[in-house]
Order: structure tokens, then sequence, then C-alpha cells
């Protein structure tokens, strides 16, 4: 995220202040402000995101209120700031609040308020518009070195960027506490092109159809028993909300998978056995350009499936399997010069050479590998490690990261190369 912030923020800075306003004008951007010193640059914000045509509105924290006038958050913002859930016996309504922004920046973001977020602690009005937020959520967080470093922060860290929220570094220079280090809160004109760097972002896609696959499928042997794998879909429906956010028509077709889906994709089809997958994906295929493969289809199916309950007979029971149908390979055999074609191999040894065979005889574009011996990655876990190869060989590799971050990585690989 770090990485990507620059390069928007100096695309922004090379196209110029112009552009900022037309990336910012008329946008809801609800700035949430927590209990630090850094507070003063709320004011700052404000001030820039009002001047750039934003409409904005604020929230602070009973904490804040030592820092930050209230008055001066309204009369910048030419919005009322909302400070309490029930104020002159009227009730803050969060949920209205979360849906109302297209994007919400908590700056500065405390280390209290960050652990807080971080484990679910919902005490104060702006810990419930943050629970209940549907928008996109960024953070600038701000505290003293020692803080920032500390491994509960890092944790704490971590688990807020594995929920999806976009985490703006921390500069270094003078602290609160005389020292210098690590920890200050990014500079307000920073955020603000960050902020111009997210909508940017979001328009990657526009126009785009995307077909992606996730999740296992279940293979039938009876109406009881079915073959399958332990695949939980979270990295498919990683990808298909990445996609969404970046302004893509998704087309998520998902195996039985009990995954909850935060972002809605333009078309979301549930399918259980391998078949049905094939079908779906024939179907849509055509209408799209790019389909990502990234469901753990299963390679055998039982020939045939019993009507009833297998009962339990003797000490053996023979099953005849036969290979399903390939749907990355039919998709390669499918595919036209303005399509873009992307598999997934999860391999246990020899995974570069296995992973750059299915790249070439599935005639794919690309193809994302990752192995079980890599502690973290695969199968049903939160984190992902992974390797991508194009057609040219070509390896980016990446560092063990949450879903969501590796489905960050594999889109900005994707249009880094697809637009190539």
């Amino acid at each position: 995220m770090a990485a990507q912030g620059r390069h928007s923020c100096f695309l922004i800075k090379q196209i110029g202040l112009f552009y900022i306003s037309m990336l910012l004008k008329g946008k809801k951007i609800l700035i949430g402000v927590t209990g630090s010193i850094a507070a003063y640059k709320s004011i700052l914000l404000v001030r820039l995101l009002i001047k750039e045509g934003a409409e904005v509105k604020t929230i602070i924290t009973p904490a804040a209120k030592d820092f930050v006038s209230a008055l001066v958050l309204s009369t910048l913002s030419k919005n009322k700031v909302s400070g309490d859930l029930i104020e002159d016996s009227n009730w803050n309504n969060h949920v209205e609040l979360g849906r109302w922004a297209d994007l919400m920046v908590i700056a500065p973001l405390s280390c209290n308020s960050l652990a807080k977020m971080a484990n679910g602690i919902c005490d104060n009005l702006l810990l419930a518009v943050y629970l209940s937020a549907t928008c996109p959520v960024m953070l600038a967080p701000a505290m003293d070195e020692d803080m920032w470093k500390h491994p509960s922060t890092q944790k704490n860290i971590s688990i807020l960027k594995s929920f999806g929220n976009h985490l703006l570094p921390v500069e270094s220079g003078e602290l609160a506490s005389g020292l210098s280090g690590e920890g200050r809160m990014a500079e307000p004109e920073t955020i603000l092109q960050s902020i111009a760097g997210f909508f940017l972002k979001k328009s990657d896609f526009k126009g785009s159809k995307i077909l992606i696959t996730a999740g296992p499928t279940h293979e039938a042997i009876d109406p009881v028993r079915f073959i399958s794998n332990s695949s939980s879909g979270k990295m498919g429906i990683a990808l298909a909300e990445e996609f969404t956010k970046r302004g893509a028509d998704v087309i998520l077709v998902l195996g039985p998978s009990n995954e909850v889906i935060q972002i809605q994709p333009h078309k979301l089809l549930r399918v259980k056995s391998a078949a049905e997958m094939y079908e779906v994906c024939i179907k849509y295929f055509p209408s799209c350009n790019i389909a990502i493969m990234a469901a753990a289809v299963a390679d055998y199916t039982p020939g045939e499936t019993s009507n009833e309950k297998i009962k339990k007979k003797g000490d053996t029971l023979l099953i005849d399997l036969v290979k399903t149908k390939d749907i990355l390979a039919e998709l390669g055999k499918m595919k036209t010069a303005n399509q873009w074609l992307v598999g997934f191999a999860l391999e246990t040894s020899n995974e570069k050479e296995y992973a750059l065979t299915k790249l070439k005889s599935k005639n794919a574009d690309m193809i994302v590998l990752n192995s079980l011996r890599d502690e973290g990655a695969g199968f049903g876990t939160n984190s992902n490690k992974i390797s991508i190869f194009n057609k040219n060989t070509d390896e980016f590799s990446f560092s063990l990261k949450s879903k969501k971050e590796v489905a960050t990585d594999i889109v900005d690989t994707i249009k880094r190369l697809f637009h190539a």
C-alpha cells in the first residue's frame, strides 16, 4: 500500500493540482479525529478538501475534544461535527454516516483507537461508524516511535490491513515526546494526494468486465456425501472485491463457501459442482475482458452418483472417478487476442516448473503460484505468499501478506501487464 500510495501521489504531482480538484469535486469525505496532538493537522486537511470541492463531515472522539475545536471543524467543513452517540437527547445515526461517505479517513489515528478498531471495540461514535461503514476506510496513524514499533501495535496494524483498510505510512521527524523518529502523522498535503490517488485508482478497470471463480467444488457421491477440498474461497473473493473497488463489473462464480462477501460484485453466481462451474464460465467468458480462475476445482468426480444414501457394506467401498472438464484449458482455447486469462497453481513440489508448464499448456497469460510448503499460505488461511509468471516467464515474487493485500498485488500486476 505504501508503494502504491507513493506511486499515485507521484502521478498526481506530475498532472497538477487541477487534476486533484477534478478527482475530489463532489466526493463525500468523512474525517474521523482521535485523541492525538496531531489532531491540529485535521483542521488543515478539512480546509484542503473543502478547497478542492469535496463535501466533508467530521467525527471526533471524546479524547479528541482536548486537542481540536469542534467549532473550527464545523466552520471549515460547513457541517455539524458529530462527537457523541447521544447529543441533546438525540441519537446520532452511525449507520447513516458510514453509508453517506465515499471514503472515511481517520486522521490522526491514535494508538488507543487503533487497538480498539483491530479488536472490534465500540465505545464511542467514531468506532461505531467505523464498524458499520460500507465505504472504504483510510488510516493515518500518529503516535510516539516506541508505541509505533511495539509488537502489539504492529500486530494491530496487520489486522486492520487484513480487513482491507488503506494504511498511510507514518513519517519520521520530531515527535510530541521531544524525541525524533517514526510515528508522525502524514502531512495534510500528503493525505490529500493519497485521497486523490484513491479515487484515481477507483477508475483503473472502469468499463471492464471481469470473470472470477472462487472456492471449492462439491462432487456428489450420494445425497449426503461428496468429494471436495479445504478451499475457503477467500482468495477469489478478495480479488472480486478489489476489482469491484477499482470500477470493474465483476462476475463472481463461487463454489460452496461460507465466507462473507463485504463488497458485492456486479453479479454473484453460486454453483456446487465442477460441471456447473464449467457451464457458467463457458457462458460468460466471451463477454469478459479478463478471467481469473482462482477456484480449487475438483480434478475428478464420481462416474455415477447414487440417488439414495449408500449403506455401509463390507470393509471397502470402491468409487469410480472420472476427470472433470478443465475450465482453464477450455477458456484458453476460446480466448481472443483482446482477452486476458489468469490461472492459479497450488503446488507442493517443483513449484516453478509445474506453474510454467500449466501457464503454457493452458494458453494462459499469467499464472499465480503458491506453495503449501510456505508457512501461512494455501487453503483456509487468511494469508498467502505468491509468485506471478507471465508468458515471457518473467517472475514477480511477493512476501507473505493477507489475502486482501495479495489481491491488490495481483490486480496491480494484471493492470501493469494487461495494458503493457
